[in-house]
């Protein structure tokens, strides 16, 4: 579903998966309400769940199957993605991996960038970032969860039809 609808970067993703973390019950949230992801999200959450959650490659293979479920038709990587993230880099002075999730944003018109690593509430040709964990992320020093909390499931797609 494509239109006033929410992008998420790669954070968002990895937060939904990650254990212990005050942040995975917003993002695990914010990715039920649907929105649309891209093809390079995807990849850098392959990246940082191999990396930094150590997460084993099956369970990273399970996590992108639940990512499929929720967003069916991630916004490809193609060149013309890749030259509007040239010109956002250029013009906003982002990384070249941030010009591509608000490339891609913009690609399919979305109004909202949910990431936690960008400009919280500036606006870029009728999209605006915003940083859902602003408040958690400062309540995460002091805020301790005394159980672990399971990793993000969904159930496997039904392809019986």
């Amino acid at each position: 579903m494509k239109g006033d609808t929410a992008f998420f970067d790669t954070n968002v993703l990895v937060y939904a998966f990650a254990q212990d973390d005050p942040r995975t019950e917003i993002a695990e949230g914010l990715l039920r309400a649907g929105g649309v992801v891209g093809v390079q999200m995807l990849n850098e959450f392959v990246a940082v769940a191999t990396r930094k959650l150590a997460m084993p490659w099956k369970e990273v293979l399970e996590a992108l199957s639940a990512l499929r479920v929720l967003f069916p038709s991630p916004v490809p990587l193609t060149v013309e993605t890749h030259d509007a993230a040239l010109r956002i880099a250029g013009r906003y002075g982002y990384r070249i991996y941030d010009s591509l999730a608000i490339a891609a944003a913009l690609e399919a018109h979305c109004k909202t960038l949910f990431s936690e690593d960008l400009h919280d509430g500036q606006a870029i040709d009728g999209l605006t970032i915003r940083n859902p964990f602003r408040r958690q992320t400062a309540l995460s020093a002091v805020i301790r969860r005394s159980a672990p909390r399971p990793h993000f499931k969904l159930p496997p797609p039904d392809r019986s039809g």
